[in-house]
């Protein structure tokens, strides 16, 4: 029996995670292990056991497996229940918790570094500006940022949850970052053609 595709209306009305915990199973199966590389690389310019922070980490993988094979301490944040579920079962020991990055309270304590792969596009214009000021005011002096977004501003159905997304563009991302105290290091594509930004905290 053919199943009918969840509606964008029950989507926005009762995921707070963007369609994504209504599709959690699809993407769960479907996620490859793209941008596993760049982040084990980025991963590798932090001090040994260096605190980082997954922002929408979904079910840890590859993001999050990659940070803990390189010996770092994970905090994840999703706001999909299954996602975090998923999360949790791989890394027992990770300090984990379920809810929109926007509003989550890990955001009150320090990190070495902050990743956020596939996620900032996802959230609306304003709610981005918000994350980059939170991500500054977690991150510790000379602390990395790394997030992807495509370098020009566009909006565009996500292949998923068919929901905008929304990418505000290389310059307008960099000026956000720049006043906030980060400054871009450089801007990369991976070998999955997303484009993404290596920021840092002044020291």
């Amino acid at each position: 029996m053919l199943r009918t595709p969840p509606t964008k209306q029950k989507m926005t009305e009762h995921d707070r995670a963007n369609g994504y915990e209504l599709m959690a199973r699809t993407f769960m199966l479907r996620r490859s292990d793209i941008g596993q590389d760049v982040v084990r690389t980025w991963a590798r310019t932090m001090p040994p056991g260096a605190i980082v922070l997954d922002l929408g980490c979904g079910h840890g993988v590859p993001i999050s497996q990659a940070l803990v094979e390189e010996e770092l301490v994970v905090y994840g944040i999703d706001a999909s229940p299954a996602m975090i579920a998923g999360f949790r079962h791989r890394f027992p020991n990770a300090a984990t918790e379920c809810a929109g990055v926007e509003a989550s309270c890990f955001f009150d304590r320090a990190f070495d570094g902050v990743v956020a792969w596939g996620l900032m596009f996802l959230l609306a214009p304003e709610i981005q500006g918000m994350v980059v000021r939170k991500v500054s005011q977690a991150l510790v002096p000379g602390g990395k940022f790394l997030f992807t977004s495509p370098e020009q501003a566009c909006a565009w159905p996500d292949a998923l949850t068919g929901l905008k997304s929304v990418s505000l563009g290389a310059e307008e991302y960099c000026r956000i970052l720049a006043a906030e105290g980060l400054t871009v290091i450089a801007q990369e594509r991976d070998a999955g053609d997303n484009h993404y930004y290596l920021a840092a905290k002044k020291a």
